[in-house]
């Protein structure tokens, strides 16, 4: 009876072993399944909501990937991030995708995901301005960007379409960092800056400036932010740029379907130092200027607009291709999920 007993009992060892290999090689392979990736963003700015919500709802999760997310500092830092190998995606303004191309590289980034169709900066002037008037600028001193930058080709753009002319106008103040023209500005440096959210809600929480205009607004629509990728990576991971796609997706249904106030409480642990009124105030004044797009189709129409800024603002001389540098196809399809 006794020996009966310990073979029973040997025998259930076995089993149980067993069983806790295959839980062991079940979970192996679930985690085998995850992809890893690294995106390298352009700025951390409430900006780009959808995308926060995407990871803080574990949209990511869902499709398989476990997402690294690096800030660049700068379209410019992005580019070098992913032509390097740095990053697997790239999200920035599409110039630099077009510049990259234009200069005859065979690996060029493959843009495959529009987020936003409006600029997201915003001007701030020194000053209390209620009735402003882009002649207002006539003598000032601007806070732009990075020549060949998108913030400041659409700044001016504006400029442009009424009838004022950088250097001979007004000045525009190009060798400050992306990230510190708010410091410089509170230091004393410029009339004017141009700020990303949520630098220029701040600016105007501390009393140190006032938001006079939305670059969104005067610019119109534009392709403004999108995703890309190596054409070589684009190629061989088409499961990684499908699973993408497919979260950003779900974060653009959701801030569309959702209030300013429920997209604020979900992306605030991306925004620890910005309090959750001030994020709410944010996200309202971005959807109220219809910031983000419905799907992430980038059309050969927003391409062609991109194209002619370029052009206007004397950043591009050569024909490019749409075929190339966009595909949609991703992109279509998740609109149809």
């Amino acid at each position: 009876m006794q020996i009966r007993f310990k073979r029973l009992a040997a025998l259930l060892l076995c089993a149980l072993f067993a069983i806790s290999g295959c839980i062991g090689c079940g979970r192996q392979k679930t985690e085998d399944t995850v992809k890893k990736i690294t995106l390298n963003e352009v700025a951390h700015s409430i900006f780009y909501a959808p995308q926060y919500v995407a990871i803080e709802n574990g949209y990511f999760k869902d499709e398989g990937l476990e997402l690294e997310l690096v800030t660049g500092f700068g379209a410019d830092k992005v580019m070098t991030a992913l032509i390097s190998g740095d990053a697997d995606i790239g999200f920035m303004g599409s110039e630099s995708s077009i510049y990259v191309y234009a200069e005859g590289s065979s690996d060029y980034a493959v843009n495959f995901a529009q987020l936003t169709q409006r600029a997201g900066n915003f001007l701030v002037s020194r000053t209390d301005m209620p009735d402003f008037k882009w002649s207002d600028l006539k003598g000032k001193t601007i806070l732009g960007g990075r020549a060949g930058g998108m913030p400041q080709m659409l700044l001016e753009y504006i400029l442009k379409k009424n009838h004022l002319e950088a250097g001979k106008d007004l000045e525009i103040v190009q060798n400050i960092d992306f990230g510190s023209t708010a410091a410089a500005f509170t230091s004393g440096l410029g009339d004017f800056t141009a700020e990303f959210e949520p630098t220029a809600t701040l600016l105007e929480n501390e009393g140190s400036g006032y938001v006079v205009a939305s670059l969104g607004v005067e610019s119109g629509y534009v392709p403004y932010t999108a995703y890309c990728a190596k054409k070589s990576y684009f190629e061989k991971n088409p499961d990684v740029i499908s699973a993408f796609t497919n979260a950003i997706q779900k974060g653009l249904n959701y801030v569309n379907s959702h209030s300013a106030e429920e997209i604020a409480e979900v992306i605030a642990p991306q925004f620890t130092d910005t309090d959750l009124a001030t994020i709410t105030k944010i996200v309202s004044r971005y959807k109220e200027q219809d910031t983000w797009k419905g799907d992430t189709v980038f059309s050969e129409e927003s391409f062609n607009l991109l194209v002619d800024i370029l052009r206007e603002a004397g950043e591009l001389s050569k024909d490019v291709s749409y075929e190339d540098l966009v595909d949609t196809s991703y992109a279509q399809k998740a609109a149809e999920q």
